[in-house]
């Protein structure tokens, strides 16, 4: 009886120790933030997730790659292994390469919110993610241009595009374009955008397109990134988010020797794995 309580009493202690340094953990990781904003482009193979990290905690995951297992083991390298909670998911459009893994990510975690378009799809890929947003019912709101989202105190997401009902429309097209902002830097995610809404971008919105990090829309496709639209957006860094090997052949030549032109440096996913940004709003860093 008295080995048995102590054995107990052993197990007690442990799993104390075990839920202090969950805390310690918790609390360091927080301090750790100083300040900065995370934003990470996920080596998800050939489609598109970006995580976002405030500096008050909240989280939000743009785009979700091609499938559950890729998407949850990228976000597994970014999030402590305790945090099972996003805040908002935003999918930019609904082909697979973008919508594929968020189901699992609603499913497994728990998904406050959820932006999207009224564009939709009839692949099983979509089906799934619509499903995943019925049985799970995080609450959900559709993009519109000049709506912002607050992640923290001088931290906003401002949509760009589109700026209309999408519905109908091709899934490219109806891609949300929406542009981060945090003191002197700013990133801007474009979904796959083609060069026709680019072209519209920069008649509407000129000078004030240009920021920090570009994500160059549809993986580095020669479809999207236009010389007005690199020309007028002016990024210190260019992201390409494509696999490996990929059969479409991204990111294309003419892309490529674009930026060369520019002198734009520009990092990609299939030969650097997951790209990691941390900004205090002044200085910004690779990781």
């Amino acid at each position: 009886m008295l080995s048995f309580s102590k054995r107990n009493l052993q197990y007690a202690l442990v799993a104390i120790f075990v839920i202090i340094n969950i805390f310690i953990w918790s609390a360091t990781l927080r301090a750790d933030r100083h300040g900065e904003l995370t934003v990470a482009f996920l080596d998800v193979g050939q489609g598109d997730a970006i995580y976002i990290e405030a500096p008050n905690g909240n989280q939000m995951l743009i785009d979700g790659g091609p499938s559950s297992g890729v998407v949850l083991r990228a976000l597994g390298r970014v999030m402590p292994f305790y945090d099972r909670s996003i805040d908002l998911v935003l999918a930019t459009h609904p082909d697979q390469d973008h919508v594929g893994g968020l189901p699992a990510v609603i499913d497994r975690m728990n998904v406050a919110s959820v932006v999207t378009t009224e564009n939709t799809s009839d692949t099983g890929a979509y089906g799934a993610f619509e499903k995943a947003i019925l049985e799970k019912r995080p609450a959900r709101f559709l993009a519109r241009a000049g709506e912002r989202i607050i992640l923290d105190e001088g931290i906003a997401l401002e949509v760009l595009f589109p700026n209309r009902n999408a519905s109908g429309w091709d899934t490219n097209t109806a891609s949300i374009v929406a542009r981060l902002s945090y003191g002197e830097k700013s990133f801007l995610f474009t979904g796959d955008s083609p060069q026709g809404v680019e072209q519209y971008l920069v008649g509407k919105n000129g000078g004030t397109l240009h920021t920090t990090v570009l994500k160059l829309g549809h993986h580095g496709s020669y479809t999207s990134s236009s010389r007005i639209f690199l020309s007028a957006v002016d990024p210190e860094y260019a992201i390409i988010s494509a696999g490996k090997d990929n059969k479409y052949g991204h990111p294309h030549k003419e892309v490529t020797d674009l930026l060369t032109e520019f002198k734009i440096p520009f990092l990609s996913t299939l030969g650097q794995g997951n790209i990691v940004f941390k900004t205090d709003g002044s200085d910004l860093r690779i990781n």
